[in-house]
C-alpha cells in the first residue's frame, strides 16, 4: 500500500516546455532580441537540460545552471552573454506566469487529497515553483513542498530525500517501501528514489525506452494510471 506520494512538478504535473517557451519568448520581445525561432527554442531546452543534469551529478552550482545556460546560449546565437544574468532574474518570475497542466493533474491531485500524503520535490527555483504551485492551485492541496534550493541538496542526491524523510516524520507513518516517487526524469527523480530506496513510478508519455541501467517498479504513460497503482 502507498501511503505517500512525492511528486515532481516541472515535466510531471505541469507543462515545463510549454511554460518554458512562453516565458523565453515573451522575453527575447521584451528584451528587443528580436523572434525566438522554434530551432533556437530547441537548442535552448538541449542547453538548459545539459547544464541541469550536470548539477544532478554535482558537477556545477546552481548559479552556474542559472546563468550559465544562458550565457552559453547567447553566445551560440549572436547575443551578448553579459545579458544572462538579468534575463534569467526576468526568466524565473515569467516562468510562472503559464499553467499548462498534463493530462488533468489538479483534478487527479484533489481526488487523492486524504487518501494518501501528497509532497512536492522539485530541482526547480523558489521563485518560479513558488509561483507556478499558487497560480496552478496545485500548491494548496499539497501536504508539503520540498524545493532543492531550500532543501540544500538537489535529486537525486540521497541527502534531498532523507531531509524530506526527516520533515514529514516519514518512519512514523509508513515504511520505505510504502512511499512512492513520480516523475518524468530518469536522472533525478527515478535515480533519486532508487538512492533513498522507496518505490518509482516513470511518467513516460513519450513512450521512451527505459535503459537497462535502470530498474523501476511501475511505468505510466498517463497520470491517470497512478489510481491503479495505489
Amino acid at each position: 500500500m502507498i501511503r505517500i506520494i512525492l511528486w515532481d512538478v516541472d515535466g510531471t504535473l505541469l507543462d515545463f516546455h510549454a511554460a518554458e517557451a512562453a516565458a523565453v519568448r515573451s522575453l527575447f520581445r521584451e528584451f528587443g532580441f528580436g523572434e525566438c525561432t522554434d530551432a533556437m527554442l530547441a537548442r535552448y531546452s538541449v542547453i538548459n537540460d545539459s547544464f541541469w543534469k550536470r548539477l544532478e551529478r554535482g558537477e556545477i552550482s546552481r548559479p552556474e545552471v542559472l546563468t550559465g545556460r544562458y550565457r552559453k546560449f547567447f553566445s551560440e546565437i549572436g547575443i551578448d552573454p553579459e545579458w544572462a544574468s538579468r534575463f534569467n532574474e526576468k526568466y524565473q518570475l515569467r516562468l510562472g506566469d503559464t499553467i499548462v497542466y498534463r493530462d488533468n493533474s489538479l483534478d487527479i491531485i484533489r481526488k487523492l487529497r486524504g487518501k494518501v500524503q501528497q509532497h512536492v520535490v522539485s530541482n526547480g527555483t523558489v521563485i518560479a515553483q513558488e509561483k507556478k504551485l499558487r497560480l496552478s492551485g496545485l500548491g494548496e492541496l499539497m501536504d508539503g513542498v520540498f524545493l532543492s534550493e531550500r532543501v540544500g541538496a538537489e535529486k537525486p542526491n540521497i541527502a534531498f530525500f532523507e531531509k524530506v524523510f526527516q520533515e514529514i516524520h516519514a518512519d512514523d507513518v509508513c515504511k520505505p517501501g510504502e512511499i512512492l516517487i513520480v516523475g518524468d526524469s530518469l536522472t533525478s527523480d527515478i535515480r533519486g528514489g532508487i538512492n533513498a530506496g522507496i518505490r518509482t513510478c516513470w511518467y513516460n508519455p513519450k513512450k521512451l525506452l527505459l535503459p537497462e541501467e535502470y530498474q523501476i517498479d511501475y511505468e505510466i504513460r498517463d497520470l491517470n494510471e497512478i489510481f491503479g497503482i495505489l
